[in-house]
């Protein structure tokens, strides 16, 4: 499976962010949104991508005074991509080998998506229950041998 049909089943709403706006109107964007990350835009390209791993370590560095902190100074800046084509291995190896639950999708400049680890335990569940109820039918259609 590639990174692209996982994108096909996840769907295309995507959420970003200026980088110049507060961590508290992130906050509420992810809440509301019921998301874990935001990629944020700058002129037009990707500059970075705040997760809630940037908001909670904003939290503890800045304490009472996070609200008022901009996306800038604590998003991630440059985050590793994956490429649309990328197989579903390849994108988990570098998802674990990173350290990384949210990769943004990119096509060139363009943004496709941005997949979560969620994203790929559900995308390899549905398709070990396809194979699974596959081999079942095959198993059931099992023709009888001749002469036993």
């Amino acid at each position: 499976m590639q990174v692209s049909e996982i994108l096909a089943i996840k769907g295309t709403v995507l959420y970003t962010i200026a980088p110049e706006r507060k961590l508290a109107e992130a906050v509420a964007i992810l809440t509301e949104q019921d998301v874990g990350s935001l990629v944020c835009f700058e002129h037009g390209k990707m500059a970075g991508i705040l997760t809630f791993r940037e908001v909670l370590g904003a939290v503890h560095a800045h304490g009472a005074n996070w609200q008022r902190v901009a996306v800038a100074e604590v998003m991630m800046h440059d985050p590793l991509c994956a490429r649309s084509e990328m197989e579903m291995d390849d994108l988990r190896r570098l998802m674990v080998d990173h350290h990384q639950r949210y990769l943004p999708v990119m096509d060139g400049g363009t943004l496709m998506g941005v997949i979560s680890f969620h994203d790929v335990a559900k995308a390899v569940l549905e398709e070990q229950s396809f194979e699974n109820r596959m081999l079942k039918a095959y198993i059931r259609d099992w023709p009888e041998e001749k002469g036993a």
